[in-house]
Parts: C-alpha cells; structure tokens; sequence
C-alpha cells in the first residue's frame, strides 16, 4: 500500500464541529474577552458602590427597625455554618438593640428542606422575642427577598446580615428595589468550599444587576404582611 494512502487512513477524521470550531475561534475569543470584561466591570461597579456601606463589628452598625437574615442552607434540620453564623449575628444585633424586628427569609419548598422553620426556631432557642420575628417563605433567591421586603413586608430601610462575599450583591439590589440597606458581615473562620461560592459570585452579581434593570418580578408574591403589623410566627410552631 501506498504510505500517502496508508497515512491518510490513520489520520482522523474531522467532525463538522471542530471544522466550525477552527473557522470561528478568533470570534469566540473575542467574545470571551468582551464576556470577562462585562463581568469584571459589573462587579467592580456594584462593589465600589456598597463597599463603603458593609461593617464588620455589630456595634458600629447605625440602628434601624430591621435586620434581614438570608437562609444559606441547613443539615440534619441544623443551620449550616454559613447560616449559623448569620443568625448569630442577627441575634447579636437585636439584643445590642441595633434592631427591632427580624425578617428571616430562606427556603421552605418542601418538609425536606425547611430553612424558615429552622431559622426561627434557632432565633427563638437564643433568646429572640416571637413577636419580632417576621417569615418570608418565598425567600427562594436574594433579589426575591429584597423586593419582597419593599413590597410584601413594606420594609424601606434595613441591615442585611450575611457573609461578606454576598453583601455587595444583596446591598446592591435593596438600594436599587427602594429598601435603603446596609450590611453587617457574619464571617467567622473558614467556610465549606468558600473560594468557589466567592468565584460563583461574580456571575451571580451579573445576573443581579440585569434583574434589577428589567425590574424582574419575582414568582411568588401573595398578600401584604406589613413589617409594623403582627408576626407571622405563630405560638403553635414554638418548640
């Protein structure tokens, strides 16, 4: 046999992808590198502007009615770590008289995993009056929570309470939504796969930042529960 013909049977074929992939590839690189700039511009914008409005110490947050906890998962109907140390700083800002009332807003789609019930029961267990606890059981992501918060629970000014990777994102979506935010910073030692949440954010801050531009609506609202009313805690699911 031939060694032309020989080496043309070992060379493999190509397929319509790569032969697409080898003709366009300078497109899709340009489009990667205007890709990584969009995300590196976004975030450093939505930083910039909430930076200044994080703290880190519960006693240098300027007082308002309401702390916003944001549920951050649950095991074996414990609060994870991240969750664990959100509710300890609300906790420690309600009884430093920083706030008033707490909303807690996580999870509840199913008796598997029920963040709220969690989450209330843990603040009532550290000394948390029921009566200031408020439920918000469609807390299913952070800007949900935040328009919730303006138009469900008529809420306008608040401290957010969360790791300090989340704050920029949750500060930035209240201020837009009309819920004048500040955040305190929960961070307390290492955390569960942390540098990849922090790298899963900065997309996440993306996302955000066009749902507060087309003024998303979130998919479940359902009746007023105003902030100034009465809980929505109810004495049959103390412990």
């Amino acid at each position: 046999m031939n060694t032309s013909v020989f080496l043309l049977f070992l060379k493999p074929k190509e397929t319509p992808l790569k032969t697409f992939i080898k003709k366009h590839y300078k497109k899709f690189l340009l489009l990667a590198v205007i890709g990584l700039i969009v995300v590196f511009g976004i975030n450093y914008y939505v930083k910039s502007e909430t930076n200044p409005l994080i703290y880190h110490y519960a006693n240098g947050v300027p007082d308002e009615k309401v702390g916003i906890i944001f549920g951050a998962g649950i095991r074996n109907d414990r609060p994870s770590k991240y969750l664990k140390d959100r509710l300890d700083a609300g906790i420690e800002l309600y009884k430093l008289k920083k706030i008033d009332k707490i909303l807690l807003s996580g999870d509840n789609g199913s008796n598997k995993h029920d963040e709220l019930t969690v989450m209330k029961h843990y603040c009532f267990e550290h000394g948390v009056d029921t009566t200031k606890i408020f439920l918000d059981y469609a807390g299913f992501d952070t800007y949900s929570t935040m328009y919730r918060a303006k138009h469900i629970f008529k809420i306008d000014n608040a401290i957010l309470v969360s790791q300090e990777y989340h704050l920029n994102r949750a500060i930035y979506i209240g201020n837009r939504l009309g819920v004048k935010s500040v955040g305190l910073a929960a961070d307390k030692g290492a955390y569960r796969n942390y540098n990849y949440v922090r790298f899963r954010e900065c997309f996440t801050i993306v996302k955000s930042f066009i749902d507060v531009a087309r003024n998303r609506k979130p998919h479940f609202l359902g009746g007023e529960i105003n902030i100034d009313g009465v809980s929505n805690y109810t004495k049959d699911d103390k412990r």
